[in-house]
Formats: C-alpha cells, structure tokens, sequence
C-alpha cells in the first residue's frame, strides 16, 4: 500500500479511530446478534468502548450484552491497542448513542450527533440536513489529520450491515445476499425486504424517479433515506484524507465497503483510481470466509460499479488453539468482526507480530475477562 505522495505508511504511527452510532433497525427482531435482546443492543456500543477503552480487567459501566455464543470483538481490539502502544492515540467518537459510554470521548453536537437513525424502512432514516454536517465534519476533520499517520477507521453500530446493504443497493450495487452479519447465519431476505420498503418510501427503488443529479443517485439522499450516522462521517473523512496522500485502514467488513462504495460516489471520477490506492477494507478471516456472504464479491461488484479495483486485506489471525471456548465459538461462525477487529490484527501483523502471538494474548484476555 505505497502512498501516491506520502511514500510507504508509517504503520507505527497509525491513529486509530472508534466511531459509536445507532440506527433503530437494531430493534427489527431478528436482524442482529449484536447483543441478545433489542433492548440489549442499546448498550452495545457503549459496553464495546468500555472494553476497548478499560481493557478485560477493567470497570463495566455497562456490562457487555448477552450474545448467542463468543464475545465481544472488542476483545481483539484492545489487545492490540494495548500490545501496541496504541492506547493514547484512540479517539473514540459518540454519534448519537442512546447510551454514551462511560470513557473519554467526544460527543458531537446536536445537528450531527441527533440520536439514532430512524429504521431504513422508512425511507427517512436521517435528516439530509444532518447527512451534510457529519460529511462536512468528515471532511474538517480529514483536512487537519496528517497524512504520514495511517488512519486506522472502526465503527461500532449494531444493525449496521443492514444499513450497509440499504445504502449499497440505493447507490446502485447488486449487493443482496453478499453483506455478512452478527448472526450465525446470515438474516438476507429480512435484511433485503427493509431495503426494499426503505428505497421504495424513499422513491429510491428500480425504476423510481430517484434524486439524480448529473446522471447519477445523489449520495446524501440515499444516506438520508436508509443509511446511518457513522457512514457520512467516516466517507467524508477517508475522502478527505486519502485525497491528501493518507492511507486510510477500513477496519470491518460490509459496514466498511458501503463507506468505500460512499466515498467512490462522492468522488469524481477522475480521482477514484487514486482513492482505492490508499484506502483498504481490513477484515477477518471469520468475515471472509464466511459460507452466507461474500465480501470478495461484493468489492467486485462496488470497483465494477465504479471502474476501480477496491483493496481488501484480511487478517490471518484465527482461534481454533485457543482454550477459551468463547474464542473458538469465532471459528462455529457466531463472532466474525466489530469495533475495527480485522484492522486491529492486521495492523499487528503490519507491525511484525505474529498471529499465533496476537491469538494467545487474546486467549490470556478472555479468561481475565470472563472470570472478572
């Protein structure tokens, strides 16, 4: 991942960033894992910046929601925060959280940070007034970073994927049944029938008028119509940089290519070659080599859509030596990625750790955490 005019990344310098949001197809039964109950996926962003804020042995403000098996990814994250060094340069961000997380972070104002979406079946899931203010801020924000410092992007947002796949299909990519999940097996037809009341409501469906300005959807319309607060912010800010000469580390899966399908839509046409030269999608293994969806395909169809050729990188770390059962159960397909997990390992390997090391220390992690 060469810089175009930053030269190579300087990978120990990464600034890693932790955007919290909420949308309220989070409460849709059925639609995540991110937690066992709709009313337990209210916390989850707050209790996973806990965890990666005050590590395994720390306080719980709010305890970590019941999942149907494993634990947080959360988890994984902060290992390498902590065996990196990295700690001290973590910027967590709330965009609007029903519960803020009792760490140091900061809240965006009113006009940005106005609670959480509305469900995208309703076609209105975000003021386009508020769209505009989180790109801007994005853009702010990607303007003053320094770009020989890799920016490492992770988001935490239950419901995510299925904002994800609203905002992929608006802006006109064949994403159905591709986008992974929280859940073991993937939730697609519900996920695919929200959409599609979503961009109907929103006139956004195949063959509707649509918001089409010079011959192509307007991004923030389709982000005001089915989208989420993290995906505006985090688009404005890899834009910005990564046109600067950053390099940009999407840390997570389908959450993170709907970001990269944003910034290619917002981009002109002209720049976007450049753009996917600086921006990668960092997953896990778990996410990528998941039989119910597929993230290979789904960068495919997004470069093909654009006429770039998108960057995935995926982590070698996995699980199955491990002693903590809660650990393995990532390898039966109930944990796979969240809160920059697949970045975070990837960074670590950038770093000239191993993932045998990275997996042991996760274990040691867990059974302080769990016995805690």
């Amino acid at each position: 991942m060469a810089g175009l005019r930053g030269g190579e990344p300087h990978w120990p310098s990464t600034r890693p960033l932790l955007l919290l949001a909420a949308t309220a197809t989070a409460a849709v039964e059925g639609i995540s894992a991110a937690g066992a109950t709709a009313a337990a996926r209210r916390a989850t962003a707050a209790a996973d910046a806990e965890l990666l804020v005050h590590g395994p042995l720390g306080p719980r403000p709010h305890a970590l929601p019941p999942l149907p098996a494993g634990v947080s990814p959360a988890l994984i994250s902060r290992v390498v925060l902590e065996g990196l060094a990295l700690t001290d340069r973590l910027l967590v961000v709330d965009l609007g959280c029903p519960i803020a997380p009792r760490v140091p972070h900061l809240r965006l104002p009113a006009e940005e940070g106005g609670g959480a979406a509305r469900c995208l079946s309703s076609g209105c899931a975000l003021p386009p007034r508020r769209v505009r203010a989180l790109l801007a801020r994005g853009e702010r924000w990607g303007s003053r970073l320094p770009p020989s410092q890799p920016l490492l992007l992770a988001e935490c947002v239950p419901g995510g994927t299925t904002t994800a796949l609203g905002v992929l299909r608006g802006l006109g990519v064949a994403a159905d049944g591709l986008v992974s999940g929280s859940l073991r097996t993937g939730a697609h037809q519900l996920k695919a029938g929200l959409v599609n009341r979503g961009l109907a409501a929103a006139g956004l469906a195949s063959g509707g008028p649509g918001p089409w300005t010079d011959g192509r959807v307007d991004p923030v319309a389709v982000l005001a119509a089915v989208g989420d607060p993290m995906q505006p912010l985090a688009a404005g800010l890899a834009l910005t940089l990564a046109r600067r000469g950053g390099t940009v580390l999407l840390a997570g899966g389908s959450q993170m290519a709907a970001v990269l399908a944003v910034v290619l839509a917002l981009a002109p046409a002209g720049e976007r070659r450049s753009l996917v030269e600086r921006i990668t999608v960092a997953t896990t293994a778990w996410v990528a080599d998941e039989a119910g969806s597929d993230l290979t395909l789904l960068l495919r169809r997004i470069g093909s859509h654009w006429g770039v050729a998108p960057r995935l990188e995926v982590a070698a770390l996995r699980f199955s030596a491990c002693g903590s059962a809660a650990l393995r159960d990532y390898e039966r397909g109930y944990v796979k990625e969240g809160v920059g997990a697949g970045g975070f390992a990837l960074l670590w390997q950038r770093l000239g750790r191993s993932p045998e090391a990275l997996a042991q220390a996760c274990d040691r992690a867990c059974r302080q955490l769990l016995g805690a």
